[in-house]
């Protein structure tokens, strides 16, 4: 039995009930972004309902400026940058992307760990391997690849908000690194490729949290660094190289990379969960069930490729169940079950196999191919699936969407739904790529775009007007409900990812991923963010707090 979904005709009625007493939040308000462990309990009293419907939010202009613009009623500061020491040993990584937050105690809101993907190495500033001005004969050395391996993965620090202010607490024993090289186990009962231990992560784009306060992070494009393994018409393997070319000193299969991992904050324990297929994963959402099973939605971030989703058949496994595929023109949930399928079981040895190469098992079944699906959000007052499909330009769908996923009867684990698009991106709704989503503590939909900074503000592109990537709100309620604003405006080159709610709504967690990403000379970076003495950009997370924020987390007051 799934807890009650409320559509958004029940909800606001059930709001209005505020002017008899206080109102209680339903269930599915209690969590914040990808967390399903929250139990606290919101009220909104009459008063906080006026605000809310009456709250201004002033739009941003699209700016170029090499800056990180906010609209009025917000402040940022820089809470850690690549470089920073976290303790003794070790330092944040690079190209920072999904983060949460985890409170050490459910009753203290302004202490805990925050976890943060590291995705990806622009070379010349990690390694200071210069491609443009090498020759042919010349590569990277193990040194520069060891180094690139480091900056990778993702890094735990403790971090407490003090007189309003977030801070790291640098040396805390919490703080710690998981790289490239951090041995992982393997959830499941075969080896993959005649290992049982894989070698690091990488490529980890965004992510989710458990309900038993475990972080999970999604590996994305891991063929960048280890290549991949391709089938031709005969079904004989042949590899393709990495651009990055770790595997010119590393003898790690690709198969031992593009899972979803699961991190214990507090040790930093890790494991890969086959169960949940192998693919450009770019985050991994989790809905826990009444009887404790969980359901996981998960996407593969790249042009004409899938949606899927992971039930699990017993109580907190990823593991035990099985993995689906979205048929989204037929609204039907698609089986990756090779001993149920005379379709898998001609293509492929068995059930391993089928997970390794999800790709080719859901091509084989009919899966819809969608338009580069990345993040993933449940709506808490609809219950809607959210998923962001950033574009494909191969189809011409510069500008992108947002698909709603209604599971049937509201029901996570039902096989049949209603898929329809819930916004589109362009000129007409002012946002365009979009990525991350978020949904606050009043249910207002937070966007982060996507736009590549090779087409950014390029003359005769469909995305100059959009100019630099931005932080976008759909507000829930008042007279702005449903429209796209820009509250915020990214540095050069940059893009805003990682959007993560404090538990109390007033601080905003946001990556700021690769300024600068298309410099080609250190003395002339095409971004100085954020400013340092040194005036080399520098990836870094934000707090972003105010007025503003505080308000439209209204919901989350408690009494």
């Amino acid at each position: 039995m799934e807890q009650k979904v409320y559509d958004r005709k029940e909800f606001l009625s059930f709001l209005g009930k505020a002017s008899i007493g206080l109102v209680i939040l339903p269930p599915l308000l209690q969590g914040c972004s990808n967390d399903s462990s929250s139990n606290s309990t919101g009220t909104l009293d009459e008063e906080a309902l006026e605000r809310l419907k009456q709250l201004p939010i002033k739009n941003l202009e699209a700016s170029n400026v090499d800056d990180l613009l906010l609209t009025e009623g917000l402040t940022y500061s820089v809470l850690i940058r690549w470089g920073d020491q976290i303790n003794d040993e070790d330092t944040f990584g690079f190209n920072n992307d999904f983060t949460c937050f985890i409170p050490l105690d459910d009753n203290d809101p302004k202490d805990g760990l925050l976890w943060v993907n590291h995705e990806y190495v622009h070379s010349l500033f990690v390694s200071g391997f210069d491609r443009n001005k090498l020759d042919a004969h010349q590569h990277k050395t193990k040194d520069q690849v060891d180094t690139e391996m480091y900056n990778v993965g993702g890094s735990i620090v403790r971090i407490k908000e003090e007189e309003g202010v977030w801070k790291v607490m640098q040396n805390d024993p919490l703080n710690r690194r998981i790289t490239g090289k951090t041995p992982m186990k393997v959830n499941w009962d075969n080896p993959i490729m005649e290992a049982t231990t894989f070698i690091g992560t990488n490529s980890n784009c965004s992510g989710g949290i458990t309900p038993w306060k475990t972080i999970l992070t999604c590996e994305e494009n891991y063929d960048s660094v280890w290549g991949e393994t391709l089938y031709d018409i005969d079904n004989t393997a042949s590899h393709e190289p990495s651009s990055a070319g770790w595997e010119k000193f590393y003898n790690y299969p690709p198969e031992h990379y593009g899972w979803v991992v699961e991190i214990d904050p507090m040790t930093g324990e890790a494991q890969k969960h086959i169960a949940l297929g192998r693919f450009a994963h770019e985050c991994c959402t989790l809905r826990e069930l009444d009887d404790k099973r969980v359901v996981a939605y998960t996407g593969d971030d790249k042009n004409s490729e899938h949606l899927y989703k992971f039930v699990s058949s017993k109580p907190g496994s990823l593991k035990e169940g099985t993995l689906y595929v979205a048929d989204t023109e037929n609204g039907k949930w698609l089986a990756l079950d090779w001993k149920h399928s005379s379709v898998l079981q001609k293509n492929f040895k068995d059930q391993t196999e089928v997970l390794i190469r999800a790709r080719e098992a859901a091509k084989l079944l009919g899966a819809t191919e969608l338009n580069r699906p990345e993040d993933i959000e449940i709506d808490p007052i609809t219950g809607g699936v959210f998923v962001s499909l950033t574009n494909n330009k191969e189809k011409g769908d510069f500008h992108g969407s947002i698909l709603k996923i209604e599971e049937s009867n509201g029901m996570y684990d039902a096989l049949t739904f209603k898929a329809s698009t819930y916004k589109a991106g362009g000129e007409e709704n002012g946002f365009s790529c979009p990525d991350n989503l978020a949904f606050d503590r009043s249910g207002n939909l937070w966007i982060t775009s996507d736009m590549s900074g090779s087409a950014m503000n390029q003359e005769g592109l469909p995305y100059m007007n959009f100019k630099n990537n931005s932080l976008f709100v759909i507000p829930r309620h008042g007279s702005d409900a449903g429209k796209v604003i820009r509250v915020a405006s990214a540095p050069k080159d940059a893009e805003f990812t990682g959007p993560w709610f404090s538990p109390d709504g007033k601080s905003l967690f946001l990556s700021v991923q690769h300024p600068g990403e298309q410099t080609t000379d250190l003395d002339n970076p095409s971004s100085h963010w954020p400013f340092d003495e040194d005036r080399i950009p520098k990836p870094a997370v934000v707090t972003i707090q105010g007025d503003l924020i505080e308000k439209m987390n209204a919901l989350n007051e408690l009494t």
